[in-house]
């Protein structure tokens, strides 16, 4: 009987089995979507098991994690776990079930989750989810048996009902990736008709970081563009007047490294990689976590910049999404050259706009029925006009009278298509007789066909003949004060200005090398280069001394920057000879070095000279200081050296260090001397701020009289720059003090014995 009563229990067993098998194919079989389907497998298998709950995960092979969807009132939430942590990884990673009567004491089991939830997960059956042909594609776990524990046969029904859904499950999971990727082409579709239908760069560039950011579902985006002149990445932010440019060598970064190769770059941990810059992070406060930055390339397979998209919400990047950006960018590079050179050619209008109207000549276009096209502010003015008396009017009906020559000019110029200049002619203008200069010259398309003519005038009547003139003798912004009633300015000034000192080394043993026509014309070439540095900052250029160049900032028009006007010129000087170098030595010249000195200080200023030469200049005292700085240069090993009377107004930021306290030659107040480095690249100077930092070190040490302490300082400075003649000089000078210690009242000044 007893024998009787277990079979028939075993029966009753297997009946519930088998319902429960049926159950799993006709549900399974009856939902349409896979949130369906995993909903209706949790419940079969929680009420089959007799426990409390269950999930079901499946695994993403993309990211390498298991995820379930869990019902919230109106909305799925989906639970994503990395698919070799917990339990449930463990079960999937090994493909054996597991019973853990005790979850607490497993090894594997992971309690965050019930810290989170606030569940109390007592015991755990977990089986993997196996297809017919034995890929595991995911895990069922179930929770808190209601009576009594999980049994071997709870471990072997859940297996037979989760292999028997197992199909299912994956032919829903490509159901739902099919859909997936057909609403992404459509939505695809819609982005790139809605970017590519913009041609102005700056708004388009705004479309596509905000749709590459909504598209990949990230937490922003960048778009840069190579900057072909400047070899730089360069991206535009913001909107309206709030708008700003990045820019950065197009090596550099990760965008730098993708642009360079042509290579995508997806990291998942971007601190861990160390081609990632965290400056950026620390500057702005974002925290990046993984980046994908792909090529952006044209048709032609030109690489035109570089799109970077940053933290992917809810994970790192897949390869779908390296797909999908490429394919986007792939798309809208047609678009990006499109604008960029509707950009180029809007820039070029505006500028040759902007050109015309601020030439101080007259500019007038006529088509090929001399009717005028176009007439700029200057030319208006000096044939004392408005628009609406010139443009479309034909100029047979504007220059008549004493101006008909200008008529015969025009058409001859028609006839032959070659230019015509008269200079110093007359013409008349509203009752008005002005000079001119005219040039009329033909205007061609590229294919060389006739587009009209155009006219230049250039009024040299009175004080514009003078200021000519004078312009050629002296500074163009001092003629201009002359003209406008400077009298006082030539007879003497006394004014806080900036003075410039620069000097060739070595120069006597370069000129018995080149001679006397290899000399002149080395200096020209040498000249033209430094004093462009000196005028494109607003500078004066005094006068040339042999080789030496004598500048002053501030007059005779002072500006609020002065100081750094200065600054910025000196350091161009010293980039401008280094490039220039580079030239010599592939013509197989030898390479030339300089030293500038600066100082700011006040000045007399005023036409000195004899009735006979007269020559405006600038005399005292901080004009000699600039020129001891400039001759320290060789003491030091500096090639620009600059007084704390300029060093404490600069505006700027440049990278600097205090070099000495000295007494020049003929003072006896000490001076404080910088040397400014900012011409210096990682290569010519590396480690250049860690450098910095030992080099105060030692001097603050130096003028402790800690000469051990000092010594040690400056040959750090040497271990990371061995050529460093500040360090070399401080420690020769600390070896000296040791053997012959200071007076008492010595306070580190040094006095200089020579100019």
């Amino acid at each position: 009987m007893p024998v009787k009563r277990q079979s028939a229990r075993g029966l009753q067993a297997t009946i519930r089995e088998l319902e429960a098998l049926i159950d799993v194919s006709r549900t399974v079989a009856a939902e349409e979507s896979l949130d369906a389907t995993l909903a209706a497998l949790v419940r079969i298998t929680t009420a089959a098991t007799g426990a409390e709950c269950g999930t079901l995960f499946l695994n993403d092979a993309e990211t390498g994690e298991l995820y379930s969807r869990v019902a919230q009132r109106n909305s799925v939430r989906e639970i994503r776990l990395a698919n070799a942590t917990g339990i449930a990884g463990h079960v999937f990673t090994t493909g054996n079930g597991m019973i853990a009567h005790d979850a607490r004491t497993n090894e594997h089991f992971d309690p965050s989750v019930d810290e989170q939830t606030g569940f109390v997960t007592r015991n755990i059956l977990c089986v993997p989810i196996r297809t017919v042909k034995g890929e595991t594609i995911g895990v069922a776990e179930v929770l808190n048996k209601k009576n009594g524990r999980f049994t071997k046969g709870d471990l072997v029904l859940l297996e037979a009902m989760t292999m028997q859904a197992a199909m299912v499950l994956h032919s829903s999971q490509f159901v739902e990736r099919l859909k997936r990727n057909r609403a992404q082409e459509l939505e695809f579709l819609d982005i790139v008709s809605d970017v590519t239908s913009e041609i102005d760069l700056g708004t388009l560039l705004r479309k596509v970081m905000a749709e590459a950011t909504r598209m990949l579902d990230a937490g922003r985006s960048t778009l840069f563009l190579n900057d072909e002149k400047t070899n730089e990445l360069w991206s535009q932010v913001g909107e309206g007047l709030g708008v700003t440019q990045i820019r950065f060598p197009n090596h550099l970064g990760i965008a730098g490294a993708v642009f360079q190769t042509g290579e995508t770059i997806n990291i998942r941990h971007a601190y861990a990689d160390f081609r990632f810059n965290p400056t950026f992070d620390r500057q702005t406060g974002y925290f990046t976590r993984s980046i994908l930055c792909v090529p952006v390339v044209t048709k032609k397979g030109k690489r035109i910049g570089a799109t970077q998209v940053l933290n992917k919400r809810g994970g790192p990047f897949t390869a779908e999404d390296e797909s999908r950006l490429k394919a986007f960018t792939a798309q809208v590079s047609i678009a990006l050259e499109n604008a960029k050179l509707f950009d180029e050619v809007q820039n070029m209008k505006n500028y040759a706009e902007s050109i015309l109207q601020s030439m101080s000549s007259g500019v007038i276009t006529l088509d090929e029925e001399l009717k005028v096209l176009t007439c700029n502010a200057a030319g208006l003015r000096i044939l004392r006009a408005s628009d609406g008396n010139l443009l479309r009017r034909k100029a047979e009906d504007i220059v008549t009278g004493p101006n008909a020559w200008v008529l015969e000019k025009v058409k001859r110029v028609e006839e032959t298509q070659l230019p015509d200049i008269s200079m110093d002619a007359p013409l008349e203008a509203n009752g008005d007789h002005l000079s001119v200069n005219l040039t009329v010259v033909p205007l061609l398309s590229g294919e060389k066909k006739k587009l009209g003519t155009m006219l230049m005038i250039e009024d040299i009547s009175s004080e514009k003949r003078i200021k000519t003139t004078m312009a050629r003798y002296m500074d163009p912004e001092l003629a201009d004060k002359l003209l406008a009633g400077g009298d006082e300015i030539l007879g003497g000034l006394s004014t806080t200005a900036t003075v410039l000192f620069s000097d060739i080394r070595g120069f006597t043993t370069l000129t018995e090398e080149l001679g006397p026509q290899g000399t002149v014309s080395f200096l020209n070439e040498y000249f033209t280069l430094m004093v462009d540095c000196i005028q494109r900052e607003g500078g004066m250029l005094d006068k040339f001394i042999g080789d030496a160049v004598m500048a002053a900032f501030g007059i005779p028009i002072a500006h609020a920057d002065d100081e750094d006007r200065a600054m910025r010129a000196a350091v161009a000087m010293i980039t401008e000879l280094f490039a220039w170098n580079e030239k010599r030595g592939a013509r197989g010249q030898k390479p030339v070095d300089m030293g500038i000195g600066l100082n700011t200080d006040l000045i007399v200023s005023g036409n000195i000279g004899s009735p006979k030469r007269m020559d405006y200049t600038v005399i005292g005292d901080g004009v000699n200081l600039a020129a001891r700085l400039e001759s320290a240069c060789k003491q030091y090993g500096a090639r620009i050296l600059v007084s704390e009377n300029t060093f404490r107004k600069l505006r700027g930021t440049y990278r600097s260090r205090e070099v000495d306290r000295v007494i020049v030659k003929g003072k006896t107040q000490p001076v404080g001397v910088y040397e400014i480095l900012d011409y210096h690249t990682e290569q010519t100077f590396p480690n250049v701020m860690e450098a910095l930092g030992c080099f105060k070190a030692g001097i603050e040490s130096y003028r402790d009289r800690k000469w051990d302490d000092a010594v040690a300082a400056f040959e750090e400075v040497l271990a990371i720059r061995a050529e460093d003649k500040p360090s070399h000089v401080y420690i020769e000078r600390c070896r000296t003090l040791q053997t012959h210690p200071p007076a008492e009242d010595w306070s580190g000044v040094w006095t200089m014995t020579e100019k």
